[in-house]
């Protein structure tokens, strides 16, 4: 019998050698950091008057921005472990009220930037809609008043990303902000209520370099960016929205800022037309025990007086530090790659150490109120779960104490993950938050990245969002990058002040932001009936005859009675059939058409679109939902118990040097190991348990079976007889002669104690089966050789202290990453290469005493130089 032992799992914390240039100033109030006035104003005509109209350029890049750099945090230092504290409490009445569904959801734009950076203001009659490399803006119907267009209708050339959008709703003013690569940033102000017929003046500004965001305040226009100074930026509001010649800007250090190498604050922004008196402007940002200088979680406050008249009167207050309730805001050690997609997909950012955008304000008769959120790690064991930490500060009056009001957790149904949050006040003092959520770790159902909302009612118990969850739209696919929204934005109709607008990043065939309209307040919809998915059939192996299922929702409050619904394959010819009895008010029921589809084609991506059709709909909007399946290949994943260390803790062969942890199933078809027909290799196993069975294969033809004749590894037994402990190997793996070339699945299964299945897919109890990439007969890439023959170099100081270099002709952006012996992933880090090297200097001097492993090259492509490194 096998006795489990229990791993505890260190919270994952690191230090970066890139210089992050830092003002160090006592926690004192100070006074203006710098001021002047912008580079002179530019007046743009508006859209309407022009008849050349530039459309936004549809690309397909990651944006190299600095958002996804820096990161650091030290490991060893978190010590929490215990789940989040209001998971582990959840009160009786969390996500218990139903409200009415969206009653407007529409595709904004399409786009390939790696993230596509949503963000979007909301006016009495417009709705103006920004992502990374454009704009578009709308009607408040989602009908759409122009294409997408390229930034240069408004702004200068020359400019990379980063667009902000807000109303003034107080000068009833469009505020639009992008960034600039050379550090400056442009920030353009309608000189009327109509963002199409109304013209822009355009200032800008020095020193701005990255993840800019403006808020709206009574004496100015706030941003913060991710900056190394510690500085937040305040422009002359007045002068702006009067277009003068050049407007002025003052700058402020926050004096007491911890960060993990990412600096990612922000001022409050006025959520509606009632504006506090002048001064008091508010900046917030979190601080984990688990950055270097912090030794509770806490949120620090600092609040900006200025003075445009005379500005060496103006000042920015010391940090009021605000504890919170313990949180874990570190995934992956700082790392951009984090919360795994369905299926084995790439693991997306969970944007760590980031106030999502955007940090609201509003007042109230008898306080103000501030609201805002960031994502955690609700998991405090080896696992991931993403929540939603969110709160709730009050001051008695402006320009006094912000106090925590309330703070809590939330988390999605079905064990799925819960992050990239937005949040704002109605003016009843509800609370709506759109957020993003996919299927987690123990999640029943599949769901790819999707857009969501929830809320809570004002007087309800503290703490907890009480609104059930609502669907605004499901993604279909994978995204298909670690880059994911950086930006996304919640804002109240001004026209109503209880109509929320959230804008999301999705997969609708393709990289897509999702705008959902929704309002707390009871709807009063008679007849509204819709398909919100198509859950049969998905892509894989698919026949002639694959049957259609949906599910259909009654989103009003009549019964109906025998509904029409049909489905279409490619907008062919539709298929329409009777959903027979009574779909009641507010329910959802599945239905399969009688009428099967051929999807039989091999390779070919299908579309399918599924609606309903009945004539006293209210709102046609929701009548379809669509979904794209290809019929592929689709390789088995079959799972085991690895819990006892059986399985691989490490593969290594040519390029991949793969030390991970206990999976049952691992997908690393990432990494690639290039071989030529009829040569012989050696490949390396480590298991955490003796009696341990290997076989590997190749799947030359293709065609989603591991045959006998494409073994290469033939059955051999690591430590026979053994139990528990480490035990590595090296053996041959062969490829045969006349195999066909290119890229094929590289397989590799472990058994214990007994020979391992010829059926490359059969389950068995205990081992582990994991799936590599091998290319036959393929020529060496410049990354790859560049890599190959750069030296990895580390030097061991006091205290466990690390200095590493990486000597090599590489020259992009490399990255670092440090892993204890079973193969996890402890702290990451992008670097920037200075001469000939990368340079990193790693802080241990808070880890357990043991053997850890250190990769540095290219990681994504999997491409690096390995070493090991004792803390002692």
């Amino acid at each position: 019998m096998k006795f489990k032992s229990y791993l505890v799992m260190f919270c994952l914390l690191l230090s970066s050698a890139v210089s992050f240039a830092q003002e160090e100033v006592q926690n004192e109030p100070q006074g203006v950091a710098d001021f002047g006035e912008s580079l002179p104003m530019f007046y743009v005509p508006s859209l309407a008057s022009r008849t050349n109209l530039i459309p936004a350029e549809y690309t397909e890049e990651e944006a190299r921005d600095r958002r996804s750099i820096r990161n650091k945090v030290v490991i060893g230092k978190e010590k929490q472990d215990t789940d989040d504290y209001f998971v582990l409490n959840r009160h009786e009445t969390e996500q218990s009220i139903r409200v009415m569904p969206p009653s407007v959801v529409f595709d904004a734009y399409s786009s390939g930037s790696q993230p596509t950076d949503p963000s979007m203001a909301i006016g009495l009659n417009h709705v103006f809609v920004v992502y990374n490399t454009g704009y578009r803006i709308f009607d408040k119907a989602g009908n759409a008043l122009t294409g997408q267009l390229a930034v240069t209708n408004i702004f200068s050339g020359g400019g990379c990303c980063d667009l902000t959008a807000s109303y003034d709703a107080a000068a009833d003013r469009w505020v639009i902000g992008y960034l600039f690569l050379n550090g400056n940033v442009q920030v353009a102000v309608s000189d009327g209520p109509d963002p199409i017929n109304n013209g822009w003046y355009v200032y800008t500004y020095t020193g701005v370099s990255d993840y800019n965001k403006l808020s709206v305040w009574s004496d100015g226009y706030y941003m913060t960016a991710n900056v190394g100074t510690r500085r937040v930026w305040a422009l002359n509001r007045t002068e702006m929205i009067a277009g003068n010649t050049t407007a002025g800007f003052q700058t402020f250090t926050l004096t007491g800022i911890q960060t993990s190498g990412f600096f990612s604050p922000q001022a409050l922004n006025v959520s509606d037309a009632t504006m506090p008196a002048a001064g008091g402007a508010t900046v917030v940002y979190l601080q984990d025990d688990a950055w270097a200088g912090v030794s509770q979680d806490h949120i620090k406050v600092w609040t900006i007086d200025v003075d445009w008249a005379t500005p060496t009167n103006s000042s920015i207050s010391a940090a009021t530090q605000i504890n919170t309730t313990p949180f874990i805001s570190v995934f992956d050690g700082g790392s951009f790659s984090n919360l795994t997609q369905p299926n084995n997909g790439v693991a997306i950012d969970a944007l760590q150490a980031t106030i999502m955008n955007q940090a609201q304000f509003r007042k109230f008769a008898t306080h103000n109120s501030a609201v805002f959120n960031h994502v955690v790690d609700t998991d405090a064991t080896g696992g991931e779960l993403a929540g939603i930490r969110w709160y709730e500060f009050r001051q008695a009056g402006d320009n006094q104490p912000w106090t925590l009001f309330q703070e809590g957790t939330y988390t999605a149904p079905d064990g799925r993950h819960a992050w990239h949050a937005s949040m704002i006040m109605d003016g009843s003092g509800n609370i709506g938050m759109g957020y993003s959520s996919m299927s987690g770790p123990t999640s029943t159902d599949v769901v790819r990245v999707s857009s969501y909302y929830t809320g809570r009612f004002d007087g309800d118990a503290p703490g907890v969002m009480t609104v059930a969850e609502e669907l605004i739209a499901n993604g279909n696919a994978n995204i298909p990058g670690l880059r994911y929204g950086d930006y996304n934005k919640i804002d109240i109709d001004p026209a109503d002040d209880a109509t929320f607008w959230f804008i999301n990043e999705y997969m609708n065939s393709g990289r897509k932001g999702v705008v959902g309209v929704f309002q707390l307040e009871p709807n009063t919809t008679v007849d509204d009936i819709g398909v919100t998915s198509i859950t049969d059939p998905s892509s894989g192996q698919l026949t002639n005859a694959e049957a259609i299922t949906i599910n259909v929702r009654n989103f009003g409050i009549n019964d109906i009675i025998d509904p029409e619904v049909q489905y279409t394959i490619d907008g062919g010819t539709p298929v329409v059939e009777t959903f027979t009895g009574v779909l009641a008010a507010g329910a959802t029921e599945t239905y399969t058409f009688a009428t099967t589809a051929d999807l039989s084609i091999q390779n070919q991506i299908y579309t399918i679109a599924s609606r309903t059709n009945y004539a006293p709909d209210s709102n046609p909007a929701n009548d379809e939902a669509t979904k794209t399946v290809q019929n592929s290949i689709i390789y088995c994943n079959p799972g085991a118990n690895c819990d006892f260390g059986d399985g691989f803790q490490l593969v290594a062969v040519e390029q991949i040097n793969n030390p991970s942890a206990c999976e049952g199933y691992g997908n690393f078809t990432t990494q690639v190991a290039s071989f030529a027909a009829g040569d012989t290799y050696q490949v390396t196993f480590t298991t955490g348990y003796g009696d341990q069975h290997i076989k590997g294969w190749i799947d030359f033809n293709d065609d989603g079976i591991f045959s006998n004749n494409e073994l290469v590894v033939p059955n051999f037994v690591i430590a026979p007889g053994q139990a528990g402990g480490s035990y590595t190997e090296t053996t041959d793996l062969v490829i045969p002669a006349g195999v066909p070339s290119g890229v094929h699945r590289l397989r590799f299964k472990s058994n214990w104690q007994a020979e391992v299945p010829a059926d490359a897919c059969e389950e068995t109890t205990y081992g582990e089966t994991e799936d590599y990439s091998a290319d036959i007969d393929g020529v060496l890439g410049i990354t790859q050789a560049a890599i190959s023959n750069a030296d990895l170099i580390v030097t061991s100081g006091q205290n466990n202290q690390f200095d590493i270099a990486l000597v090599t002709s590489y020259e992009d952006r490399a990255a670092i990453g440090v892993y204890n012996v079973l193969g996890q992933l402890l702290a990451f880090n992008y670097i920037e290469k200075e001469g000939d090297r990368f340079n990193y200097q790693l802080d241990m001097s808070y880890a357990p005493s043991g053997v850890y492993i250190i990769k540095m090259g290219d990681l994504f492509s999997n491409i690096y130089k390995t070493a090991k490194i004792i803390v002692k």
